[in-house]
């Protein structure tokens, strides 16, 4: 498995499309925005085939992952993990020194195995339960 920046983030999108419209049902304008050419795309992938990504954007001290997706064929294997480490890798290497993110309600668990403390109140984005999750780099 490989986990990279592109700046060519067709497979990004197209892993984003399948999960957040396809599957969760979020109307395409409100999964894209101007945000990425903003940002740096990770991706994953084995021999070639596009697996998962992430979003990092920073801000400041501050990185925030977004859109972190996993293709179904790879999930439960470790690789939504893996991305998110990497991402909080990279941006302890740039020098933040906090990573947060927004996590639908259901994966909180998921994000707190991985060091995250969710703050503030819940909230709706695009019609799905959110929390604001926080983690120390």
């Amino acid at each position: 498995m490989k986990i990279e920046p592109v700046t060519d983030y067709t497979p990004c999108h197209a892993l984003r499309r399948a999960v957040f419209i396809e599957e969760q049902g979020i109307p395409e304008p409100e999964e894209w925005d101007d945000l990425d050419d903003q940002a740096i795309h990770l991706l994953a992938s084995e021999a070639g085939t596009p697996l998962g990504t992430a979003r990092l954007i920073r801000k400041g001290e501050t990185g925030k992952i977004g859109r972190i997706c996993v293709a179904k064929s790879a999930r439960g294997t470790g690789l939504g993990a893996a991305l998110v480490r990497e991402a909080c890798e990279r941006f302890a290497e740039m020098g933040c020194t906090r990573a947060y993110l927004s996590a639908q309600s259901y994966a909180i668990p998921f994000y707190e195995k991985l060091g995250f403390v969710p703050y503030g109140e819940d909230y709706d984005d695009a019609g799905i339960p959110h929390r604001d999750m926080e983690k120390p780099l």
